[in-house]
């Protein structure tokens, strides 16, 4: 006889009770109850070499949750396919996005055919497996979140939207017609948010995620923001002198107290936690293109995403 045989039902009922006073638990995160979300980087020499893979970009052991997870919501991932191979995948994940970093190749889903190529974004609702096949080497950057349904311990079963193709033809138009604009204010914060009509809430890419394509024009620099989101953040294209300051706490002046600094590289990716005042500098000849992937889809739907932006006065929006 075991130990939870020999209980009556009561004490087995009981037996996880816990009790704390109220300032002992109502900020876990403080106490470090709760481990934060570690700021990361991850170089492009991971998806640059090496045989047809998947290459998610874990930090759960930092995270104390089952793996892989690049945020307690989203994992993220490069994925290598050598030319004539394929990979099949297959997430308990609500939706999943990718952007083709360098290839060409098409993704059989659902019994469909999706055609892509560099510059281009996929983004699939839950379904059957998926096989993503390559024409030439290709590279993606893909986000699911599949840590979020394994934390409600649910199984995705429906799905909230349509497969989606958004052509690099289509989005880079809509980034110069946003650009053109932007120079006639005078707008450092140049970038088109990616959407889809399903989203009529949340006006986001899925109903937990956030995709952006954004410029960095050169000389520009992008004031402090945070937000309750996480950011997952895949740099494009750019020269030396393009970098990010990463840091929890706003000086009076306006600036970010003892940043970390992340000098990007083309097709490199870096976790921005929650909370985190972050700013970007194009200190190069030549403007640079990013693409940060959020869970601010839920952020949104929850009414806790918290954006806020430092002015030029130094003072914070909001």
């Amino acid at each position: 006889m075991t130990i939870a045989d020999s209980q009556n039902p009561l004490e087995q009922l009981q037996e996880n009770c816990r009790y704390f006073e109220y300032t002992q638990a109502a900020d876990p995160i403080g106490s470090g109850a709760i481990s934060k979300l570690p700021f990361a980087n991850f170089g492009s020499e991971l998806h640059q070499t090496g045989g047809t893979r998947i290459i998610p970009l874990d930090v759960s052991e930092h995270l104390n949750c089952p793996g892989p997870a690049t945020s307690p919501a989203l994992c993220a991932n490069f994925v290598r396919i050598l030319a004539n191979e394929s990979l099949a995948t297959n997430f308990n994940a609500t939706s999943q996005l990718f952007y083709v970093m360098y290839g060409s190749g098409r993704t059989e889903f659902d019994e469909l055919t999706i055609p892509w190529q560099t510059g281009d974004f996929v983004v699939l609702p839950i379904g059957k497996d998926t096989r993503h096949f390559a024409d030439s080497d290709a590279a993606f950057y893909l986000v699911h979140d599949q840590p979020l349904l394994t934390y409600l311990g649910v199984k995705a079963d429906r799905p909230c939207f349509k497969p989606t193709l958004y052509t690099a033809e289509d989005s880079l138009r809509e980034l110069a017609a946003v650009q053109k604009a932007a120079e006639v204010v005078n707008r450092n914060r140049i970038s088109v948010l990616l959407a889809n009509k399903a989203m009529d809430q949340t006006l986001t890419v899925t109903h937990t995620r956030w995709a952006m394509l954004g410029v960095l024009p050169k000389g520009a620099v992008q004031l402090p923001h945070r937000h309750q989101s996480v950011a997952l953040d895949l740099i494009l294209d750019c020269k030396p002198g393009c970098y990010t300051l990463v840091g929890p706490q706003i000086a009076a002046s306006g600036q970010i107290a003892n940043p970390a600094r992340v000098d990007w590289q083309p097709y490199s990716a870096f976790i921005t936690p929650p909370g985190y005042w972050h700013a970007h500098f194009n200190e190069s000849d030549q403007e640079a293109h990013l693409v940060p992937l959020q869970d601010a889809g839920l952020q949104t739907y929850l009414r806790s995403l918290d954006i806020k932006f430092v002015l030029p006065d130094g003072s914070v929006s909001g």
